[in-house]
C-alpha cells in the first residue's frame, strides 16, 4: 500500500471513530473549507452541498441532526473501510437513534472520500432515502415492512 492510501485509511479511520465517539469538532476539522458533499436522491437532505457551512451547518446540524436526540444518537455503530488509494477510499457505516418525533433513524451509509492535503474535499453519500423521508421529514412514501429475510451486511 503506498503513503497515500494509508494515509487515506487513517483519516478515514479517524472520520468514522469521531463519529462514534459524537465529536462534531473532530468532523468539522477534517473539512476543507471549498469541500462538496454529493447526497443521493431527491430527499431535502440530496443534491450538491458546496462548502463547509452549507454541508456541516445546514445540512448536517440542521437537517439531520435537528432531527435527531442528540443525546442517544450514534453514528458508526458499526464501519468497514472497503477500499483506499492515494486520492481517497470507500467506506460503509451503520447507525443513528431516535427522532424528536419519536421514530427510530437507523440508517446504512456508503461515504466515497476525496482527500486533499488531509481533509475531506469530496464527499459522495448513498443512503437509504425512503428511510430519511420516513424517519426524518415526516414523509412515509411506502408502508413499512418487516426486515428481509437475509439482511444487508458487511
Amino acid at each position: 500500500m503506498t503513503v497515500g492510501a494509508e494515509r487515506n485509511r487513517e483519516l478515514i479511520t479517524q472520520w468514522y471513530t469521531a463519529l462514534a465517539a459524537g465529536d462534531w469538532e473532530t468532523i468539522g476539522d477534517m473539512h476543507a473549507d471549498d469541500v462538496v458533499y454529493y447526497m443521493v436522491g431527491s430527499t431535502p437532505v440530496s443534491g450538491k452541498l458546496e462548502g463547509k457551512d452549507e454541508c456541516l451547518g445546514e445540512m448536517i446540524n440542521k437537517k439531520l441532526l435537528g432531527q435527531l436526540v442528540p443525546e442517544e444518537v450514534r453514528f458508526s455503530q458499526k464501519w468497514r473501510i472497503m477500499c483506499v488509494d492515494d486520492e481517497g477510499g470507500v467506506g460503509i457505516m451503520q447507525g443513528g437513534g431516535p427522532t424528536v418525533s419519536g421514530d427510530m433513524y437507523y440508517q446504512t451509509y456508503c461515504e466515497i472520500f476525496r482527500f486533499e492535503n488531509d481533509k475531506v474535499k469530496e464527499l459522495h453519500a448513498f443512503f437509504d432515502t425512503a428511510l430519511v423521508e420516513r424517519c426524518l421529514f415526516g414523509n412515509p412514501l411506502q408502508q413499512s415492512r418487516e426486515l428481509p429475510e437475509r439482511p444487508f451486511d458487511f
